[in-house]
């Protein structure tokens, strides 16, 4: 990974434009080729970033990376305050308890709980930053990328919508719909979600493992 602070103006030009002034910012360029620019006001979201496969090119005062559609961030480097590379070698990835790994495979097993005629089409599919825990098709055969949680909170939202936005500049998979799937959803999460466009599915974890509850129940 290299890690480059720099005093630096950034444009994206692709579908959309955007553009951010010059400011001291974090540049980062991981292995796989990907390249985020990050700021110091918030915790993991890059300002702007470009996913691989992609190409950098660099030249005295400007990188440009480009990728395989033929958009562009171009950086624009007033001064670099930093530059360090560290061989961080291979992630044994995110352990999630035994709960929440439980009910992804089991959603993976039965995708139609998530929705009429959804179909599994992998489990952890990769991104550059971090993997889907499903991605699947709907009745529709639209692209659908599915996060679960045992407790669903406004971070998984987030989370959600991080993958979103990176999958939907594939134009493979575009457009990819979103769902949050947890055994408990909290309000503050649910609400967050319909603003996204993001359905949420409550997962009952006990009858996707065939076990029936033991007291009595009138519904």
């Amino acid at each position: 990974m290299r890690l480059v602070i720099a005093r630096c103006a950034v444009d994206y030009v692709g579908r959309l434009s955007a553009h951010l002034p010059l400011a001291t910012r974090l540049l980062m360029v991981k292995a796989d080729g990907s390249v985020s620019i990050h700021a110091d006001d918030r915790a993991y979201k890059p300002l702007n970033w470009m996913s691989p496969p992609c190409k950098l090119e660099e030249a005295p005062g400007v990188w440009r990376v480009v990728n395989k559609a033929g958009e562009e961030l171009r950086i624009t480097l007033e001064e670099i305050f930093q530059d360090t590379s560290y061989e961080l070698g291979v992630d044994p990835g995110l352990r999630k308890d035994g709960v929440e790994a439980h009910l992804q495979e089991l959603l993976a097993a039965n995708p139609t709980t998530l929705g009429d005629g959804f179909t599994l089409i992998r489990r952890e599919y990769p991104t550059a930053i971090g993997p889907v825990d499903l991605l699947c098709r709907d009745g529709a055969s639209v692209t659908v990328a599915v996060e679960v949680k045992r407790r669903g909170d406004i971070d998984g939202v987030e989370q959600l919508t991080r993958y979103l936005e990176l999958l939907n500049r594939d134009p493979l998979l575009a457009p990819v719909h979103g769902v949050f799937a947890a055994q408990e959803i909290k309000p503050q999460a649910r609400v967050l979600a319909n603003d996204r466009g993001i359905r949420c599915v409550a997962v009952n974890y006990d009858r996707l493992r065939g076990i029936e509850r033991d007291e009595l129940t009138l519904f």
